[in-house]
């Protein structure tokens, strides 16, 4: 069995986010155990319409779906905006409910942000109404990241050591359920 392949996105659009800095660090830390493919395009996916979810399926939609279904798991790291999910994060989020592409799909979850609770309770919610698999180990709220990430966004050794224990216990389930 080869690395498991995990399909990660970033809630921000901003490219020097917190949470962009955070998947670039766990696909540093990951390298010869997974392939994190993180999903660039947020920013370019169109409004969902729910009457284009069929023959009409924009392009861009087409790709997402293609490039979830190729995944073995997903992986979502975004702050929290007005105390919930940004938009963009929404809207691809809104794009999947026709679909199966998350039913029983290992994912785990982590919220940066200033505080981060609500957006992870209507994340978690979300993923689970749309069949995800996600475990108490996957999970991870990192309240206050501005302070935990230094001037190039490298993580200090207690956020570190969350993001490598989250990171372990997400791949060993991982493996488990691809076995």
């Amino acid at each position: 069995m080869g690395k498991p392949r995990i399909f990660a996105v970033s809630g921000s659009t901003a490219s020097r986010s917190s949470n962009a800095h955070i998947l670039r660090y766990l696909k540093k830390e990951t390298i010869g155990r997974a392939t994190i493919d993180v999903f660039s395009d947020l920013r370019d996916l169109p409004h969902f319409n729910p009457d284009l979810d069929g023959e009409q399926l924009p392009s861009q939609i087409v790709g997402l779906r293609k490039k979830i279904a190729g995944s073995d798991a997903v992986l979502i790291c975004t702050p929290e905006y007005i105390f919930s999910l940004p938009g963009s994060l929404k809207n691809m989020l809104e794009w999947l409910v026709a679909t199966t592409l998350l039913s029983q799909k290992p994912t785990a979850l982590i919220v940066a942000s200033a505080s981060g609770e609500k957006a992870m309770e209507s994340l978690e919610l979300i993923v689970k109404t749309l069949g995800a698999s996600i475990s108490g180990n996957s999970k991870l709220l990192l309240s206050g990241i501005k302070g935990k990430l230094d001037a190039n966004g490298n993580p200090d050794l207690a956020t570190a050591a969350l993001l490598r224990g989250l990171m372990r216990a997400f791949l060993s389930e991982l493996q488990e359920k691809i076995e």
